[in-house]
């Protein structure tokens, strides 16, 4: 009879087996991510090669453009090269700007992520407590409210709110900054060491600067916060209704344990696992998800930069950002699986 692995071998290969199949399914993931923009370059009804040459270019120079960007071989071929390239991060030059799209890409993605960073904050500071003190007080006055507040949070188009909110907060009270990332008096005035606008301002010391950057993006943030609490704050009080309905939560509160004990300790202890995941997603939704946000408060995000390259057939500047968006939200899942593994030994 063959001798048994010792316990700490077999957890060890297990281990193994699962990160193995987690980086397995990320580059299936992202090699699906890459056919798909591929494919859709492919079928859009726009000619990349038009849009290099113009419309007035003889046959004879649009057969050369055809050759010079490798558009002539087969799809595999072409499929292949595509990979390559993206893989080295070039992803074309744009024709709207005249820049590549990677240094494109590099100027306008901070300035989305750190809306979307605020806008979890918010999500996560304010729909979190929310959920929980809903769920300790099922059927009352503060579970109907944030019940009320996840229905219109879901129900509510952002362009509306996002319209009223500039009209109310800007237009009538003046208390937030106008459309933009900031007034053009400050514009250029901060050296860019992270692209993050308030935080390059803070590294500056350059407090006035930081004031109207923030006026800037306080509004749009929370509206966006608000969306993401509106989630964020309907699964936590899910999770939290499963987890006092336990007969655990009645063993302690027999011990005699406070009820903020037994809520925040015990209680919310428990959901902390799933509650990254859904922030994860509500943080990865934002990023993705903020095109309307941006285009109604003149944001120069990668949403805004997307929508316009779209409007203007610069397919190379769609699928960079396409892709980058995607890496983002895969990078995001991967993320909340790993931290998912490391807070709960049960799924080691």
């Amino acid at each position: 009879m063959p001798p048994k692995a010792p316990r700490g071998a077999t957890r060890t290969g297990r281990r193994l087996r699962k990160t193995g199949g987690l980086l397995l399914s990320l580059l299936l993931t992202l090699l699906g991510l890459l056919l798909v923009t591929f494919i859709i370059g492919r079928v859009m009804p726009i000619d990349p090669v038009m849009k290099v040459v113009g419309e007035r270019a003889s046959p004879a120079q649009i057969e050369a453009a055809r050759v010079a960007m490798g558009l002539d071989k087969p799809l595999i071929v072409q499929f292949f090269n595509y990979m390559g390239d993206v893989l080295r991060g070039d992803f074309g030059r744009s024709i709207s700007t005249g820049h590549p799209v990677a240094e494109d890409l590099r100027r306008v993605f901070p300035a989305t992520l750190e809306l979307a960073s605020l806008g979890t904050l918010i999500g996560v500071f304010v729909g979190i407590p929310l959920g929980v003190i809903a769920a300790a007080n099922r059927g009352g006055w503060i579970d109907q409210v944030a019940r009320v507040v996840a229905l219109v949070g879901y129900s509510v188009p952002i362009f509306w709110l996002g319209l009223m909110g500039l009209l109310v907060f800007y237009g009538i009270l003046g208390w937030v900054g106008g459309p933009g990332r900031q007034d053009i008096i400050y514009d250029g005035m901060v050296t860019t060491h992270t692209g993050l606008l308030l935080i390059d301002t803070l590294i500056a010391g350059d407090w006035g600067a930081f004031r109207d950057a923030f006026s800037h993006i306080i509004l749009p943030a929370s509206l966006l916060g608000y969306f993401s609490l509106a989630y964020i704050s309907r699964m936590t009080r899910s999770f939290m209704l499963e987890q006092l309905s336990a007969e655990y939560i009645t063993t302690a509160r027999v011990k005699g344990l406070s009820e903020s004990k037994v809520i925040w300790r015990h209680a919310f202890g428990n959901i902390l696992v799933p509650l990254i995941t859904v922030i994860a997603l509500s943080f990865g939704s934002l990023l993705e998800g903020s095109v309307l946000t941006e285009i109604i408060f003149s944001w120069p995000g990668i949403g805004s930069y997307i929508t316009k390259t779209l409007l203007a057939g610069d397919m190379n500047a769609v699928l960079g950002g396409t892709i980058v968006v995607g890496t983002c939200f895969v990078a995001l899942n991967l993320l909340s699986d790993i931290l998912y593994r490391v807070m709960d030994p049960r799924a080691q």
